[in-house]
């Protein structure tokens, strides 16, 4: 056998490239797992990006996954590669706390569905992410496990509330991280920490096994360091799963790989309503420079407008949405009188659902009404295009002490309510070794069950831009 990739190669090479190494016999997934493993224990002091390492469990699985090798019956492309799972998406044996201390000790008997999946393709699942508490916010700054801080831009969040997972691959601790995102929450932390991220359609991935925060929104989606790997990750998690009250079957013959031409020719769609959005300087700097790199590419760049979106308002009515949803399905968070805070809740958290809990029947209707009719409008823009274009999020990753950005989500959420897939792709290189710029997003959101279409751009736009 020819000598595995050192330490530092390890930690940053993508799922795809431990596949090739291990199917060529110059990679060994005990070797590769003990590498990660070493840079977790050593590293992860700074960047508290896992709550619970499962390196037991975990050598066990590399260790069976290192026979199938020897024996030439290999499970998949994702056999053997390393997985971390943000902690609100259930690990068979590990804690299912989803952030929020009151849960610390609560096991799960079972992995979800998408878990025990790529356990079935051969994955090493390492452990659980950080996350915000409760998904009910985008910065991981967790009271009950560590403030989670960026790799990319120390000092900075990493977004959230997928923050784990963004930070966990930037700091090469895993080739890919599953997240969850109800309103942006795994594509914000992939724009901050200049990794990738992508939220599947609607359905397509089942969200059984996640604690859920606004179970009309939330969906599980991986984050990586390549297109390939993301499409991987996405195919082996798909399948209807009647247990999720969102499901819904991909159509015949739908793959996430992908395939087909590039950019050239492509239409892609600038919703004329994010200009009323805030935007960073550098963001619109860095989105502005994409749009002549895609023009060059050969995309066709052209204005579309999606009638009744203000990005704005309709994000506070997504967060209405998911504290009315949350409330409802976790009074526990609130105390017994509905007042008191427990032990292991934060208080801003248990004021959140309380809001959720109190808002008036008609605030909620409306709310509802007014993110379907969205939805109906930017599928509607979609028809004229191949895709919607537009930054990830407005701003880059700030400090943890720094006042929240309000219209963190206003770009992201708007493929939640549309029930749309959507991936987030660096905008410009990221350099990891040194403080540099930080990452900007950018964001290809497609339609219903096109993950393929949008993965084919992303795939176009990062080997343009040398990025995989």
């Amino acid at each position: 056998m020819n000598a595995t990739p050192s330490s530092a190669d390890v930690t940053r090479l993508s799922a795809t490239g431990l596949g090739k190494a291990y199917r060529a016999g110059t990679a060994d997934p005990r070797v590769v797992l003990d590498a990660l493993i070493d840079a977790i224990r050593a590293r992860d002091g700074g960047i508290r990006a896992f709550i619970e390492l499962d390196a037991e469990g975990a050598r066990a699985a590399a260790a069976a996954s290192a026979a199938r090798f020897a024996d030439g019956r290999p499970h998949g492309p994702l056999d053997g590669v390393p997985v971390g799972v943000k902690a609100n998406i259930a690990v068979r044996g590990l804690a299912w706390s989803a952030g929020v201390g009151f849960w610390r000790n609560r096991i799960a008997a079972e992995d979800a569905p998408a878990v025990a999946r790529l356990r079935a393709a051969g994955a090493v699942i390492l452990g659980t992410l950080n996350m915000h508490e409760g998904a009910l916010g985008a910065t991981t700054d967790n009271p009950h496990f560590g403030r989670c801080n960026n790799p990319a831009v120390p000092g900075c969040t990493p977004g959230g509330s997928s923050g784990g997972s963004g930070a966990a691959v930037a700091a090469g601790f895993v080739p890919v991280a599953l997240g969850t995102d109800t309103m942006g929450s795994v594509r914000i932390p992939a724009a901050y920490c200049g990794v990738m991220g992508l939220k599947p359609t609607t359905g397509l991935v089942s969200n059984a096994g996640v604690v859920p925060l606004a179970w009309s929104l939330d969906h599980i989606g991986p984050v990586a360091r390549s297109v390939e790997d993301l499409a991987l990750v996405t195919q082996v998690m798909a399948g209807f799963d009647p247990a999720d009250p969102v499901a819904e079957p991909a159509p015949a013959g739908w793959t996430a790989m992908p395939h087909g031409r590039g950019l050239a020719g492509a239409r892609l769609g600038l919703p004329r309503e994010i200009e009323g959005v805030p935007t960073e300087p550098a963001v619109r700097e860095a989105f502005a420079r994409a749009l002549d790199i895609l023009r060059d590419l050969g995309a066709i760049i052209q204005p579309v407008s999606i009638p009744g979106w203000a990005p704005t308002p309709a994000r506070r009515d997504g967060l209405l949405i998911s504290e009315a949803e949350a409330a409802e399905l976790h009074p526990e968070l609130m105390g017994p009188d509905g007042a008191t805070t427990p032990e292991g809740v934060s208080e801003s958290f248990a004021a959140a659902l309380r809001y959720g809990r109190d808002a008036s029947a008609a605030r909620l209707a409306g709310a509802y009404r007014r993110i379907a009719e969205i939805g109906v409008a930017t599928r509607a823009a979609l028809a004229g295009v191949d895709a919607l274009i537009l930054p990830t999020a407005p701003q880059t990753a700030f400090a943890h002490d720094a006042k929240v950005p309000a219209a963190q989500a206003d770009f992201t959420a708007l493929a939640n309510f549309a029930k749309l897939p959507a991936v987030s792709v660096p905008a410009q290189p990221v350099e990891f070794a040194k403080i540099a710029k930080p990452p900007v997003g950018l964001q290809f959101i497609g339609p219903r069950f096109g993950e393929a279409a949008i993965l084919r751009m992303a795939a176009a736009w990062t080997a343009a831009l040398m990025l995989d």
